[in-house]
């Protein structure tokens, strides 16, 4: 089978997660954050102090994709980093007070997009998902 660009699945999929990154920035205001940090922030409150590369298997990141949100969220004194060479992070109090702001900001959002999406659209999602990991 011969494919035009409009079939690209990847090519797709982003598309789709730059239109809900779109409708969550709405919701974090002035946070200056990307959704990829949100989403740092949001595994490592769950996990704990937990090894960097293990956030990246978490999240499906790339190693330089986790390394360069995690120097930043630690420029900004959200997170701690040991200098191990398999460093740990953990979230700093900054962090944690960050992301008590930012969750429900976050499910706000979360139920415009399951609003939007539907039954249907929930559960195509999540078949996709299984199918594709």
């Amino acid at each position: 089978m011969k494919y035009q660009l409009e079939h690209c699945i990847g090519s797709r999929l982003r598309r789709l997660s730059r239109i809900a990154d779109r409708h969550i920035r709405k919701f974090l205001g002035d946070h200056k954050i990307t959704e990829n940090q949100m989403t740092i922030l949001f595994t490592i409150h769950e996990l704990g102090r937990v090894e960097q590369g293990r956030v990246g298997e978490v999240l499906c990141l790339e190693r330089s994709t986790v390394s360069r949100n995690i120097k930043l969220l630690e420029k900004q004194n959200l997170l701690m980093r040991t200098t191990e060479y398999r460093p740990e992070v953990e979230l700093t109090d900054q962090g944690m007070d960050l992301v008590k702001v930012l969750i429900p900001q976050w499910e706000k959002a979360m139920d415009v997009l399951v609003g939007q999406l539907e039954d249907d659209g929930l559960s195509g999602l999540q078949k996709l998902e299984s199918k594709l990991a």
